[in-house]
């Protein structure tokens, strides 16, 4: 319930926000979105951020330096990363280093060269569901890129270090939820890119089919094997420099069974450190379709999309290097996505 009331009050700020602040483009901002899955640079510095007050206060360092530069607006709008004159266009229009704000000046914190981005954990070549949050859905394709091995994110991010063409291109993806809110996004099934390893950007490139208005976005990702964990969220140590998680915590999802229309699900918490963990949560976004019916060995909240799962008395105290885990029923198909893992 607190969760709800906290991400409903920032949500709610953040509509304030909207409409006392028109993007420096000079246009109405109400054609919004933003990758929620692999989670953009805002929205995940915007979840990093979210206090019980509605406040934003990163506790990554990467996200606080971008809002150290940027303002808290530039996490109240985390959809609004934008240009109204865009046209679909990339390289020759965007300025090299300039990318992830798609040369939007309300949002240059987020072209900060940092190691420390809160990061997404993917296999490489592996099939994978896309959500783009839509704050207003309007018709267009989504195109995204990668870039080339050997990226470094502690360097500005140039052209020349992206692949040429998309790795995907998605034209008329389902969706999904009410507009104007973190439940309402556009997702699709895809392919990751292959032979990939390490630290990686996906950028996207939203292009509007129905006016020039063009959206772009920087997804920290490292390909490790993971499938949809995050790191950097909730803590102060970063993402991390390449596969070995750095939050408190970690949390890994493996299907145990599964019968038509359901499956049984369980979810490791695992502590990484020396120093034993005083409670954990552990939130993540059920596939879609997917409904969770019980959960035992730990307490569920269920937030929109979003289902958190928070230590039960008995399993409170996990030691370094020790692990403890918690299992689920849902009907639906098996699979977890955007875990995340955080002790006080």
């Amino acid at each position: 319930m607190r969760k709800r009331r906290r991400s409903a009050l920032a949500a709610a700020l953040g509509m304030v926000s909207i409409l006392v602040m028109s993007v420096f483009t000079g246009t109405p901002a109400w054609a919004h979105g933003a990758f929620m899955q692999p989670g953009s640079r805002t929205f995940l510095c915007w979840k990093d951020g979210l206090t019980s007050t509605g406040e934003i206060k990163p506790q990554n360092p990467a996200c606080a330096a971008a809002v150290a530069q940027s303002g808290t607006n530039s996490l109240y709008n985390w959809f609004s990363v934008l240009r109204s004159d865009g046209a679909g266009r990339t390289r020759g229009f965007i300025p090299d280093g300039q990318l992830c704000s798609g040369g939007n000046p309300n949002y240059t914190g987020f072209d900060l060269p940092n190691a420390n981005w809160p990061v997404t954990h993917l296999t490489s070549g592996a099939n994978f569901q896309f959500r783009y949050n839509k704050w207003a859905a309007h018709p267009g394709s989504f195109y995204l890129y990668v870039t080339k091995d050997g990226w470094d994110p502690t360097k500005p991010l140039t052209w020349d270090e992206m692949e040429t063409n998309p790795f995907l291109v998605a034209d008329h993806p389902a969706d999904t939820g009410p507009v104007g809110s973190v439940d309402g996004y556009y997702y699709w099934s895809g392919n990751l890119p292959a032979n990939k390893t390490g630290r990686h950007i996906i950028y996207s490139v939203w292009s509007r089919s129905d006016s020039t208005e063009t959206f772009y976005g920087c997804s920290d990702v490292v390909f490790d094997g993971g499938n949809g964990q995050v790191t950097g969220v909730g803590d102060s140590s970063g993402g991390g420099g390449g596969g070995t998680p750095s939050t408190p915590c970690t949390a890994t999802y493996k299907t145990t069974s599964s019968w038509s229309g359901g499956f049984q699900g369980e979810i490791t918490v695992s502590n990484p450190g020396t120093t034993a963990l005083n409670g954990w949560t552990v939130s993540w976004m059920p596939s879609s379709g997917q409904t969770i019916n019980s959960v035992w060995n730990g307490t569920l909240t269920l937030s929109g999309d979003m289902a958190t799962v928070r230590n039960a008395d008995w399993n409170r105290t996990v030691n370094g290097g020790a692990s403890t885990s918690f299992g689920f029923v849902a009907n639906g198909s098996p699979g977890a996505s955007m875990i995340t893992c955080t002790s006080p």
